[in-house]
């Protein structure tokens, strides 16, 4: 091998080592351990034959799908617009949006019950109009509208900066040509944001369907797969089935984040 040839791989061999000792060996030892239980190698297909396991998958895999879409909708609306124009408290509001960042699972499930917890202001606002109180931190809505609120900033971002790369005058030649403003958005700004949508979203649903802190702060009553893992490791000390789920779990995510990298494409339309 010439010199040249070698000095590429080279500079890998950082990058090959840090994925090998954070993420293959860790992974693989997970892999042995969730079945060295007393299920054996079967702790894997648990996670479809088991009813609970099973309904804790499912209630994983819709709070993320919704997360991702509502995020998706509400971040690409805001996004676009706030790209495109410019107008007094326009940075504040980008920071205020964008606020969220800094804060950690735990911070925001706290934030959603003093929203819609049992004293929360939805409760008392409830309460003051109809008689009854409102109460939903505790429950997969809940657990909702602290994904949505997490998700937000991760996706504004990207949509933003996708946005401002768009040619305009592609949309000026739609006009010209007698498309409506509906048929603008879907002929030609959601093909020029595809990229950054598909990939936003997939590391809006792998946030979700991972995420442990909210769940944990309100985890009255939600039965998600991270919180599965953790009754499992902690409370039950099983750790060969903690071990296969969080296996699957983390399969699963590492495929839908492979599956968007492979449908996004390089690039949008951007202008010349």
């Amino acid at each position: 091998m010439r010199r040249e040839e070698r000095i590429p791989l080279l500079m890998l061999l950082p990058a090959a080592a840090f994925f090998a000792a954070f993420f293959i060996l860790p992974m693989a030892r997970l892999f042995v351990i969730g079945g060295t239980g007393s299920m054996g190698w079967r702790a894997y297909a648990a996670i479809a034959t088991d009813a609970g396991y099973f309904r804790a998958l499912l209630a994983t895999l819709a709070v993320a799908t919704a997360t991702t879409l509502v995020t998706l909708i509400v971040s690409g609306v805001a996004g676009v617009f706030l790209q495109r124009h410019r107008f007094r408290g326009h940075a504040a509001l980008v920071a205020m949006l964008t606020l969220p960042l800094a804060f950690p699972g735990v911070v925001v499930g706290f934030m959603v019950i003093m929203l819609a917890g049992r004293q929360g202001l939805i409760g008392r606002i409830t309460e003051a109009l109809t008689g009854d109180r409102l109460v939903f931190a505790y429950s997969l809505a809940g657990l909702f509208m602290g994904y949505v609120y997490f998700s937000i900033p991760r996706t504004i971002l990207t949509l933003m900066a996708a946005a401002e790369k768009l040619d305009p005058r592609l949309e000026e030649a739609a006009r010209s040509l007698g498309a409506s403003s509906w048929q603008v958005v879907r002929d030609v700004i959601l093909p020029g944001l595809k990229p950054a949508v598909i990939s936003a979203g997939a590391i809006c649903f792998a946030t979700a369907v991972g995420a442990f802190g909210t769940a944990f702060t309100l985890a009255a009553r939600i039965d998600v797969l991270p919180m599965v893992i953790y009754t499992e490791f902690t409370l039950s000390a099983n750790i060969a089935m903690a071990a296969a789920l969080s296996f699957v779990l983390g399969a699963v995510t590492w495929l839908v984040l492979a599956l968007a990298r492979s449908a996004a494409g390089s690039t949008v339309a951007a202008a010349g």
